[in-house]
């Protein structure tokens, strides 16, 4: 889960001020891109070995999880209330 405890917060308010400030991210490879310089500075401190690759890999990927379950998710469920599920 993408949520961390108010002192670790804190430590990236100077960024998330920074982010605010931005204009918008426009295309999904602009984004993509944002988001490799976020691993390569997460990466940037480590020994680049496996174990590493994996737990910086599989942060996207509980983001991408997180952002279903909250928003993609919701919307499936409205969908299959209002047109009804798929059945045999």
């Amino acid at each position: 889960m993408p949520y961390v405890d108010k002192n670790s917060r804190a430590r990236y308010k100077d960024f998330v001020v920074f982010l605010q400030g931005m204009p918008e991210i426009s295309t999904k490879g602009d984004f993509e891109f944002l988001l490799m310089l976020l691993w390569r500075k997460f990466m940037s401190t480590r020994e680049f070995k496996y174990s590493l690759l994996h737990d910086a890999c599989y942060a996207v990927q509980h983001v991408a999880d997180e952002t279903r379950r909250r928003f993609l998710d919701v919307r499936e469920n409205q969908a299959r209330q209002a047109n009804g599920d798929v059945e045999l």
